[in-house]
């Protein structure tokens, strides 16, 4: 199985800490947010990883070279600045995923959950792993129900950035920048998307303060 990394973002959020450095390059705990990734990635048994760069995309090429230090060989899909969103990235690095499901995380968050975990049934597209929802999404953006994850009804969780995709979920998309949930939307009411409730740690990493709160969990181990 092969895997994609969201590393394209801007940070605008973390700000001055973005200015000079990628976002998925600072480091918590001593290591960088993208290298757990990539740690976990090769536990898992994935071997090929693709990551998407814009902003300070070179530093990120820079750090991480090849891969071969993860034990994965790693391929670079290049944006422009502006990135393209979500929708838009994985559509561009499609060429470099192949035609079988493929993992997709975001290097922006904290998740130490078994990537071996997911896998696609029956005609799905789409498999997303759901947190609690933390103070900043309290109103959570997905349900799930049996398994199933839905748009609408139940209580809503909240989409942890890591999930398992089917290329065709992309079959009818253009190039350009586009976001991925209305695709993963339109799955869902063609009951195509299922769903794995994650509760242990997670954090999205989308500010200087939740980054320094990571920092001093894992810390206290």
């Amino acid at each position: 199985m092969r895997a994609m990394v969201l590393a394209a973002g801007r940070g605008e959020r973390m700000r001055p800490l973005t200015d000079m450095c990628p976002k998925p390059l600072l480091r918590v705990a001593g290591s960088s947010l993208i290298e757990y990734h990539l740690h976990g990635l090769a536990r898992a048994g994935v071997r090929e990883v693709v990551i998407n760069l814009s902003w300070l995309g070179g530093q990120i090429r820079e750090a991480l070279g090849d891969g071969s230090i993860f034990g994965l060989f790693l391929q670079y899909s290049q944006e422009p600045h502006p990135a393209l969103e979500t929708g838009g990235g994985v559509f561009r690095a499609l060429p470099l995923l192949g035609e079988q499901p493929f993992l997709l995380v975001n290097a922006d968050i904290y998740c130490p959950f078994d990537f071996s975990r997911l896998a696609l049934e029956g005609g799905d597209l789409a498999q997303l792993v759901l947190v609690p929802n933390p103070e900043h999404n309290a109103g959570g953006d997905f349900a799930l129900e049996r398994g199933r994850v839905r748009s609408d009804g139940g209580e809503k969780l909240t989409f942890s950035g890591i999930s398992l995709l089917h290329p065709d979920l992309f079959a009818a998309c253009t190039h350009g920048a586009f976001p991925l949930a209305p695709l993963l939307r339109a799955a869902m009411s063609t009951d195509r998307v299922s769903g794995i409730l994650h509760t242990q740690v997670w954090s999205d990493v989308g500010t200087a303060e939740r980054l320094s709160s990571l920092e001093l969990l894992l810390s206290r181990g």
